[in-house]
């Protein structure tokens, strides 16, 4: 891949990257989140067109139009959010697309003996090809959507995150099916934060930073650790954050939360939020940060410990109970999770407060529209239209409305998963307004994002989260991007 371009509205993704995979190679490819890597991954699988630059394979310019003329050309992609259908088998998903067939009716005996061979080819003889894939968990799924990609005879094999989900015995046999693909002399792309990983399994490291090239084919065994962090840090993007207040002891506890474990995630994390302190959660996707959230709000239920909210125990696993205690969660994945996309912005603003503007079975719409109205206001949504559906509206504003429909309500204690995810820099900066003053007017605030620069400009105090553990705690200027780098990476301080 030379020169490669991709621009979105308001941001330059992709700026000129260069990437080159030999045969029977490792190539790990590194950067921070939003440097990137799965812009860079979507226009080699055919999902995004290149603005400019080109594609070579065996030195061939070729146009990937889409993901089947990927496919065809034997590049296959493995996403960290596995792209199967839980309603079909798991022969279903692996032939999905190019399955045996004679005159339109699929041979199914012959794809579930041709499944059964790939997943015994993977070491996992005992995944049945007439299970449902929904039926399975998450490492079994990561080896289905492996078979499918071997299915297509694939000569390049991108895997975004591979190991997020897998125990440790699974990623032993994960790298043990890597290693016998590239001895086979199929090239792979491998995708991971994990830097003990690359050294293990990479051959050669390709560093993006700010969606252009710093680092082309590094030696992955040889290069320091520290060389490969300050490739990663520093940026481009000028991150402009509202003054950060003084510390005050002082001021009351909102959140504590005690000896918290939701096995398979996280395990003993205690912390607490003081009222006007924005506390910020840092770690690698998949280390518990985000289902973290999800507990303290209720979504999930511990199988120990406790989150009390203003000295008083929450109900665990009841998000009702954690909303009329004065929580409120603005979720990852705000367009799935939080709102209603073909509803007004009105009518999402007033979603978590119905019973304000209900009276004897009717709903008082002017109360309603009136209220929104004042948030659109206070949040500078745009545009200023209440009644314009939330679907039109920027990812920065429509991110603004789910914080609008807790403060309508009036909250204690914010949780924020990746507020300011697939919003622009310009959109970035009034959010970081938005919290700052909110957290001023009293509240406290629990933030995760996966960029290291935005917990550090935004947190008052940062939690390291790695591996479902709590690792390291400190004021945020106390700390640099390259310090938390190395912790979620390693594990420890520099």
């Amino acid at each position: 891949m030379s020169g490669i371009v991709k621009a979105f509205p308001g941001v330059r993704a992709l700026d000129g990257v260069d990437l080159e995979v030999t045969a029977g190679e490792v190539h790990c490819l590194l950067g921070q989140n939003g440097a990137g890597k799965s812009t860079l991954i979507k226009v080699l699988s055919g999902a995004h067109q290149p603005d400019d630059g080109e594609v070579r394979l065996d030195g061939e310019t070729v146009r990937l139009a889409n993901p089947t003329a990927a496919m065809r050309q034997g590049i296959a992609t493995i996403y960290q959010e596995l792209d199967l259908v839980d309603g079909l088998t798991v022969a279903d998903n692996i032939f999905l697309g190019h399955e045996h067939a004679t005159y339109g009716f699929s041979r199914r005996s012959e794809m579930n003996r041709a499944a059964r061979e790939l997943l015994g080819r993977l070491g996992h003889p005992e995944i049945s090809p007439t299970v449902e894939v929904g039926r399975l968990p998450a490492a079994r799924k990561q080896v289905v959507s492996m078979a499918r990609a071997l299915s297509h005879e694939a000569r390049l094999i991108v895997m975004d995150e591979p190991s997020a989900a897998l125990a440790h015995d699974e990623v032993d046999n994960l790298f043990r099916i890597i290693r016998e693909l590239a001895s086979a002399g199929v090239g792979v792309i491998y995708i991971s934060h994990r830097l003990a990983e690359i050294r293990e399994i990479g051959d050669r490291v390709t560093v993006l930073k700010d969606g252009r090239t710093v680092a082309v084919g590094l030696p992955a065994k040889d290069t320091p650790t520290a060389k490969i962090v300050s490739l990663m840090t520093g940026r481009t993007v000028e991150y402009v954050f509202p003054d950060r207040p003084e510390a005050r002891a002082d001021r009351p506890e909102v959140l504590r939360v005690e000896g918290l474990t939701l096995p398979g995630a996280f395990e003993d994390v205690s912390f607490s939020v003081r009222a006007g302190e924005i506390v910020g959660l840092a770690g690698l996707v998949g280390s518990g940060r985000s289902e973290i959230l999800e507990t303290i709000y209720g979504a999930r239920k511990p199988s120990t410990g406790r989150v009390l909210l203003d000295g008083r125990p929450v109900r665990p696993g009841s998000t009702s109970a954690a909303v009329r205690r004065g929580m409120g969660l603005a979720p990852e994945e705000r367009k799935s999770q939080a709102l209603l996309l073909n509803d007004s912005v009105a009518g999402n603003i007033s979603l978590a407060g119905m019973s304000r503007y209900a009276s004897f079975g009717w709903m008082d719409r002017s109360r309603e529209l009136a209220e929104a109205q004042e948030q659109v206001k206070a949040l500078d949504i745009r545009p200023p239209d209440p009644r314009r559906p939330v679907k039109t509206l920027s990812g920065g504003n429509q991110q603004k409305a789910v914080l609008a429909r807790w403060l309508v309500n009036g909250r204690k204690l914010l949780l924020l998963d990746e507020p300011t995810r697939g919003v622009d820099v310009g959109a970035r900066v009034e959010l970081y307004a938005v919290i700052r003053r909110l957290a001023d007017e009293g509240i406290a605030v629990l933030l995760v994002s996966s960029e290291v620069p935005e917990v550090l400009g935004l947190a008052d105090r940062v939690l390291v989260v790695r591996e479902g553990h709590l690792i390291h705690e400190a004021p945020a200027p106390e700390l640099d991007e390259s310090d938390v780098l190395h912790m979620i990476m390693e594990g420890s301080p520099r």
